[in-house]
């Protein structure tokens, strides 16, 4: 797939002072410190690119939700400690984003030195896509050129996504291009046959990238919380598992629509749970039972569908096995319960033992499901994105604020 954006490669940054935005909004765990680094991983070739480029280079990013004002549990600091050790080479930590402190640690770099600004969302005038705010982190930090390479915010119209191509020349670094190509390969040009697996839990967040698949793809497998809606839909006691309020009609819409585009080939095309896996007090750490579709009257109020069945899981499977490409959004089940993450598992099983495929996996809890199942951190896949949402809006077709707002090539 082509990139109709301009890249690092095609302008040129020997001695220019680069503003670069990467997505460094890392999981943190218990007590405060970084729990997966898997960002800041993603974002080292277009960095190391520069480098070896010599540039000068200026990054600036967020981490979690300040609100706008300043939050030590959100700096950035520790950010900059395991990059430097990543690169191999100091990165100095500016503790602000605009103002003078910034306009002096940035004013008389070398070529090939790193600096990381403090968090962007400590102001507020960032997710308020302010202007002046933008203009503030163009000129404090002497950029010459801006690189958008962080896929995992460039669905929001930000200041440091949108209204900042309004003051520096604008290309997209390495992980944005790689991220773009494979996601728009696999929806808009796949190795044939093409299965979607959808899971998560919820529909409404969904509607965008259903209603395409039904268009594009030549299967479907809905799995997670999102399948329960389905089930009692069709009639099926589904007691106290997670379900949407008011989605009958939205489940209604899809079905039909399935219908329409599969025909008589619809229940092996679309598939719905035949059976699932249930904690029976409801308790999402419980013990593992299995139930078919049929017997779900005779379980008790309480209990939770919380995975596939295993007649559900082999049905799926065996669509993957045969697909040219596979996309997968959402876990199947309540991964975080390995009780519960058989059907999760075994998508990431058959992904990886069959190389034929092209596999392209969603950010977010899906991506961290298959990273972590796989020894080799996502290896195993074709990609794994880094963005949860932005992957969702791309795969769905919609515009997203920080690609659109780049120099086209």
């Amino acid at each position: 797939m082509n990139f109709p954006y301009k890249t690092v490669r095609d302008v040129d940054v020997r001695d220019k002072q680069i503003l670069l935005r990467t997505d460094y909004n890392l999981p943190l765990d218990e007590d405060g410190a970084i729990a997966d680094d898997f960002r800041v991983e993603a974002s080292l070739p277009t960095i190391k690119y520069l480098i070896e480029n010599g540039a000068k280079i200026v990054i600036i990013s967020h981490l979690g939700r300040p609100k706008g004002e300043f939050n030590k549990k959100y700096s950035l600091k520790q950010v900059a400690e395991d990059l430097a050790k990543k690169l191999g080479q100091p990165v100095k930590f500016v503790d602000d984003c605009v103002g003078d402190v910034v306009s002096e640690a940035t004013g008389n770099m070398a070529s090939g030195e790193v600096i990381l600004l403090e968090n962007l969302r400590f102001y507020a005038g960032e997710e308020k896509n302010d202007e002046k705010f933008a203009e503030d982190l163009a000129k404090s930090s002497h950029a010459e050129i801006f690189v958008q390479d962080g896929f995992g915010v460039v669905h929001r119209a930000h200041a440091s996504t949108s209204a900042i191509t309004k003051f520096l020349p604008s290309v997209a670094g390495l992980l944005l291009e790689r991220e773009y190509s494979e996601i728009k390969s696999a929806t808009d040009d796949p190795n044939r046959p093409l299965t979607a697996v959808m899971g998560g839990a919820k529909i409404s967040d969904k509607i965008p990238l259903i209603e395409k698949f039904i268009d594009i793809a030549d299967n479907i497998v809905v799995g997670g919380a999102m399948a329960n809606n389905f089930l009692k839909f069709m009639g099926y006691n589904v007691a106290s598992s997670l379900v949407e309020p008011d989605i009958d009609e939205t489940v209604k819409n899809i079905l039909d629509k399935a219908r329409t585009k599969f025909g008589d080939d619809f229940e092996q095309k679309f598939q719905i749970p035949v059976d699932v896996a249930i904690s029976e007090d409801g308790d999402m750490y419980g013990k593992r039972v299995e139930v078919v579709n049929g017997e779900l009257d005779e379980i008790k109020s309480e209990s939770k569908i919380l995975d596939l069945g295993g007649e559900t899981i082999e049905r799926m499977v065996s669509l993957i096995e045969k697909s040219g490409t596979v996309i997968w959004n959402g876990t199947v089940g309540y991964a975080e319960n390995p009780e519960f993450a058989h059907g999760s598992a075994r998508i990431a099983m058959a992904l990886a033992s069959n190389p034929h495929i092209t596999s392209v996996i969603g950010g977010g809890d899906t991506a961290d499901f298959a990273r972590n199942w796989d020894s080799l951190n996502g290896g195993s896949f074709t990609h794994v994105s880094t963005g949860g949402g932005a992957s969702l809006e791309l795969m769905a077709g919609d515009v997203l604020p920080g690609i659109a707002a780049l120099m086209e090539k």
